[in-house]
């Protein structure tokens, strides 16, 4: 919320992965809201900087959010900070709110050298924070600097709180159970404590006007019919022209020769009876991910020997700039060949302003492609803008891939984001990477990601792994690979760089 006396009241928020942000104005009210995580992963609620503001009679039920993105944080501020940073947090009013399963509750985060200027003259009062397992699990509450700033009061939690807030909080351990309907607990709702029981979620039905209908939720795959395709001139695009949103397409034996480029705008699963399925794209193009489209591939062999000698030959890719839709790509037991007609044959390119929610390439094979097999490397204007969310490549082998494996970047200064967060796991990499139209020079090449985790891979004759690490708190696992007549990794630490560190922080893998 920007500029000042905004008030918030009364309204719910259903797996909102991101926070409602008091920033770059004073004096806002945030009253009676439902923030409802539903334990979806990445969900925040309220992150509070900037002078004057109270945060009242509100439930924070089931959020997972961490850093910027919590349950609910107080950020730490500069000294004299220019209008666009981050002003410190002064006359905080922080009072009668429920906190139910929220897994973080920080305060002064963001400490460092810039961000010095800690919380002052605020208040933490008459809040309820309860665990449903009883507490067992870490306390949700960090602190990354001096929170002597914020007096804390008449707070009430069923687990043992952190030393230097004990004293603002009675311990009542019996507090487990509460209301689904009001999101309270059953055992306090007498008591001077949390929000109001009349703070309940509002059914979707009940917001906006009754003739808008409102957005249905995300299409999962194999919801739909199973339809059998034989094998013809174009038959798979006809399949997907006449499919419906969920259905899952199985090919039986043979040939599948498509000359059009398939566009996919809704969900679809497309299997194959075994790898005696050969989809053969006549274009330069096989698949186009559009708007509302999510693409399941498995049991197929896809094989690039009959595309045309075109630049920029891409297997499947998204709409070149501009979509308005997140959407899955996932690709199971595939085999990807001959790619090999064009000098930079890919297999996957994501658009500009394109996103998605998850990648994912279980126990595929890829043989003989000339240019990188994922392209998420599109937002270069350096805006904290990026392609993927979740990226997964696990079980896999990569056999003489010229390009990358994988290409993910994720630009600029904005601290907020949750991702791009990437598992890459028993995998074989046979001579990849090493194609001198790779500028990244790289098997895998990460610039700005989040959270990474590299284990028990194989790299045999290959480009290096190249991480380089921006803003945010990102995390790195390299660990139990192994790197024949491949170079070691190398994280490289850009905020070193922009210090002016001229030695570059290097780590190397651990095994």
């Amino acid at each position: 919320m920007k500029s000042g006396h905004n008030k918030l009241i009364n309204n719910t928020f259903i797996e909102s992965r991101g926070t409602l942000t008091l920033r770059h104005g004073n004096n806002n009210l945030v009253k009676g809201n439902v923030f409802m995580g539903n334990n979806v992963p990445n969900t925040g609620g309220v992150r509070v900087i900037n002078e004057g503001q109270e945060v009242a009679d509100n439930v924070f039920f089931q959020l997972t959010g961490y850093r910027f993105g919590s349950g609910f944080t107080v950020m730490n501020g500069v000294p004299n900070s220019p209008i666009n940073r981050y002003h410190q947090v002064k006359h905080a009013n922080i009072h009668h709110n429920t906190f139910i399963d929220v897994d973080h509750i920080q305060f002064a985060a963001g400490s460092d050298a810039e961000r010095s200027a800690v919380p002052i003259e605020s208040q933490f009062s008459n809040n309820l924070v309860i665990s449903t397992n009883g507490g067992k699990s870490p306390s949700a509450f960090s602190f990354f600097d001096d929170v002597s700033g914020i007096q804390f009061t008449d707070n009430v939690a069923n687990y043992a709180v952190p030393e230097q807030i004990a004293a603002g909080f009675s311990v009542r351990p019996n507090l487990q159970s509460y209301n689904l309907q009001s999101l309270q607990p059953i055992t306090v709702n007498q008591q001077n404590v949390g929000a109001p029981t009349s703070v309940k979620p509002m059914a979707k039905s009940a917001v906006g006007p009754s003739w808008y209908s409102k957005r249905a939720p995300e299409g999962q795959f194999d919801t739909g019919k199973t339809i059998t395709v034989t094998p013809g001139k174009n038959a798979l695009f006809d399949a997907i022209t006449n499919a419906s949103d969920g259905d899952r397409l199985l090919l039986t034996k043979g040939v599948y020769n498509e000359a059009k480029i398939i566009p996919v705008s809704k969900t679809i699963t497309i299997v194959g009876e075994n790898h005696d399925v050969h989809v053969l794209p006549q274009r330069s193009t096989l698949f186009e991910i559009q708007n509302g489209g999510n693409l399941a591939l498995e049991n197929l062999v896809l094989s690039g020997q009959e595309a045309p000698d075109s630049t920029g030959n891409t297997l499947i890719r998204t709409l070149k700039w501009g979509m308005l839709v997140n959407y899955r790509l996932h690709l199971n037991n595939v085999r990807v060949e001959n790619l090999d007609v064009n000098h930079s044959f890919h297999v996957f390119r994501a658009g500009d302003r394109s996103f998605a929610k998850s990648i994912r390439i279980n126990n595929s094979k890829f043989v003989n492609v000339t240019g990188d097999v994922l392209q998420l490397n599109q937002e270069q204007d350096d805006l904290g803008v990026y392609n993927v969310e979740h990226l997964d490549i696990n079980n896999n082998e990569f056999t003489s891939v010229q390009g990358a494996i994988a290409l993910v970047y994720r630009g600029g200064t904005d601290e907020s984001t949750f991702g791009p967060q990437i598992t890459v796991g028993y995998n074989q990499f046979t001579d990849t990477g090493k194609g001198k139209r790779n500028k990244a020079k790289a098997s895998l090449y990460f610039h700005g990601v989040q959270l990474t985790n590299i284990h028990h891979n194989v790299f045999n004759q290959s480009a290096p792994v190249r991480i380089e690490t921006t803003v945010g708190e990102p995390k790195n696992v390299i660990k139990d690979n192994q790197f024949e007549q491949t170079p070691k990794p190398t994280i490289i630490d850009f905020l070193a760089v922009a210090a002016g560190n001229t030695s570059l922080k290097q780590l190397f893998a651990v095994k």
